[in-house]
């Protein structure tokens, strides 16, 4: 592995490739009127915690240890956040008579409910959560959610193993 392609710049490029996605879904949503599902917003959020630590990786350049750190502190956020787009794509896929009830908009749940109750719909999500709003190349937008989450995730091992076996 080329020594100029460090840890820092790795989690550097993940930080900006997150950066795009964000910006790219806040696109789909006020650009094209696409209103985000609990599972959507779920995995946004998501999607900020493990730019966050990517980002403070590559603004810190830590050593062994806290680069141990914030990959693992990655990794956990993007399993969570493959297992929320799954989750989506479960949804998604199953058969019209099977799919849970649509409920209220998010905005209207936060107001009215605990956020103990908010917080269940969003992870569980709903109706709102199967429908088809977009797709790319045959794949919807948790689809590619589930892609981003697996790529980080895989990035997150990558920097692990190459840290733990790097002499000290």
């Amino acid at each position: 592995m080329p020594a100029w392609l460090t840890s820092r710049l790795l989690f550097g490029l993940g930080f900006f490739s997150i950066l795009g996605l964000l910006l790219f879904s806040l696109y789909l949503q006020y650009g094209l009127a696409l209103e985000p599902c609990p599972l959507c917003v779920t995995q946004r959020v998501l999607f900020i915690a493990v730019a966050v630590m990517f980002l403070a990786c590559f603004v810190h350049g830590p050593g062994k240890v806290g680069t141990l750190f914030y990959a693992t502190f990655g990794l956990v956020f993007s399993g969570l956040g493959l297992a929320t787009a799954s989750r989506q794509l479960w949804l998604q896929n199953l058969p019209d008579d099977q799919v849970p009830a649509c409920g209220p908009s998010l905005e209207y749940m936060l107001e009215a409910f605990p956020l103990t109750e908010t917080l269940s719909v969003m992870i569980r999500g709903s109706g709102n959560c199967a429908e088809v709003q977009w797709d790319f190349l045959g794949l919807t937008i948790p689809g590619w959610s589930a892609v981003a989450f697996a790529g980080f995730s895989l990035l997150c091992v990558f920097v692990m193993a190459r840290t733990m076996l790097a002499k000290s």
